[in-house]
């Protein structure tokens, strides 16, 4: 099932990261539970000169952005699209990332896709199973993460990390 190119153009466009820290090209499946997204990492990314020079490979703080920005930042705009709420004026942080595994390696010029399920939505929250995949289904990593809208411009905001330190 192939995902509404205009509602498509509008989440892509409502996604705040840019260049060069976008890692969403496409979203080619998007419903209710689910979400299924993609992303060629190009060559002339600046992390690959010092990431193992003459041996580049993605880190992997880079392949988690990627999964949480098609599984909870464009999942998200769509689930609140849906239910009615408006985007303007809020932003969508990244919140937790949890039982994350790597099982793979991505190179240069090499193609993604990236699958969320829906855990939970609920009041501006979204929890979702993210996992990532070369295009031949070969599995690259998979994780539980989690994301909340906060107003835009918002500098109080304290994840649940900062919540929760008892120092």
């Amino acid at each position: 099932m192939g995902a509404d190119r205009q509602t498509v153009a509008e989440l892509l466009a409502a996604v705040p990261q840019q260049r060069p820290f976008r890692f969403i090209d496409d979203i080619l499946e998007i419903d209710e539970n689910h979400v299924v997204g993609a992303c060629r990492f190009r060559p002339d990314e600046a992390f690959y000169a010092g990431h193992f020079p003459g041996n580049p490979v993605t880190p992997g703080v880079i392949l988690i952005e990627t999964m949480a920005q098609t599984g909870v930042v464009a999942f998200g705009l769509y689930l609140m699209k849906r239910s009615g709420e408006t985007a303007a004026g809020w932003l969508t942080l990244f919140t937790t990332a949890d039982e994350v595994e790597f099982s793979g390696i991505v190179r240069p010029g090499e193609r993604v896709i990236v699958r969320g399920e829906k855990v939970y939505f609920r009041r501006g929250a979204l929890k979702c199973r993210v996992r990532m995949e070369r295009e031949n289904g070969e599995p690259v990593c998979t994780g539980t993460l989690a994301g909340m809208r906060v107003p835009a411009g918002d500098a109080t905001f304290q994840g649940p990390e900062t919540r929760t330190w008892r120092g």
